[in-house]
């Protein structure tokens, strides 16, 4: 009987420590929610407060890593901008050669095209019998006649009486002329051609010629009515222009031009005042050479032939 009664004495004991917990009115009760509610929203207020932390701490992190990418972006475009100009740059640079062997195609068949109505194609033999041939061109012109120039060479046995005959030719027309005089020592000669109104090549000015200057040496031989090689002045002295455009036989006779077109010198194979001749780099006297014996320039203008022979 006592054990039950002790047993009994603890389990009351037990509900008396729990009914301090427990309110005994309905204002407890409600103070007991109102604290409930008051814990949850303080912790609701606190995860909010750490999801938004959260969220601006990702939020700062993304925009750092867009500006860092754009920042590296517009570097990486810039940087491909300046590659690709410079690789735009080293090409122009590449083939700036290309371009100057075009330009220099332009300007040779522009030259020929611009030359071809005052040349003319020479033809005789030597004092063998063998053919000798070269270019002359127009330098004076009037309603009857023309003057051209040629080179003493392709007519030296003409020259001599008996000699052969001399024939010109532009084309496939045959003109009528007559060998009038010459200069053996600056390699020149004169043709009076019957036949008039002939366009004809100016003379560049007197020390026109400069050491490097570019020229083209023009032949009557070719399929636009001529022909064209270009080479460079190595010098301009008192004897004549030494440059390194090729001279074939067919050129020799035939003007030396600037890029201009106006004649700086007359092409020849034998000219050597210097008493010797050289097959890199040739000789040509200077167009006013001919104003010595083969022509007469007043007013430093070709207006009439010099004395016969």
């Amino acid at each position: 009987m006592a054990e039950g009664d002790g047993r009994t004495g603890n389990v009351h004991a037990a509900f008396e420590s729990v009914a301090r917990f427990v309110p005994r009115s309905v204002k407890g009760i409600v103070a007991v929610l109102l604290a409930f509610s008051i814990g949850a929203s303080l912790t609701g207020a606190v995860l909010y407060s750490y999801y938004d932390y959260r969220k601006t701490e990702a939020e700062k992190r993304a925009n750092s890593f867009v500006r860092t990418f754009q920042k590296r972006f517009d570097t990486a475009t810039k940087t491909i901008e300046a590659e690709s100009e410079n690789a735009k740059a080293e090409i122009q640079k590449e083939i700036e050669p290309l371009k100057k062997i075009r330009a220099e195609g332009e300007t040779l068949n522009a030259l020929v095209k611009q030359a071809a109505p005052s040349l003319f194609f020479v033809r005789s033999l030597d004092d063998s019998g063998a053919p000798t041939v070269g270019t002359g061109f127009a330098v004076a012109s009037d309603n009857d006649q023309t003057f051209v120039l040629t080179s003493y060479a392709t007519v030296r046995a003409a020259t001599m009486r008996p000699g052969p005959a001399v024939e010109v030719r532009q084309g496939d027309t045959v003109v009528k002329s007559t060998l009038w005089t010459w200069d053996e020592s600056k390699d020149l000669a004169l043709l009076i051609l019957q036949k008039g109104k002939v366009p004809t090549l100016s003379f560049a000015a007197r020390s026109s010629a400069k050491t490097g200057d570019r020229l083209f040496a023009l032949s009557a031989l070719g399929a636009q009515g001529g022909a064209a090689t270009q080479g460079f002045v190595a010098d301009v002295s008192s004897p004549g222009i030494q440059h390194d455009a090729s001279i074939g036989q067919a050129f020799q006779g035939g003007p030396l031009v600037d890029s201009d077109g106006k004649v700086v010198g007359v092409s020849s194979r034998s000219f050597a005042p210097l008493g010797f001749i050289s097959d890199a780099v040739w000789w040509a006297p200077p167009i006013r050479a001919a104003c010595e014996k083969v022509l007469k320039c007043p007013g430093d203008t070709p207006s009439a032939a010099g004395d016969k022979r």
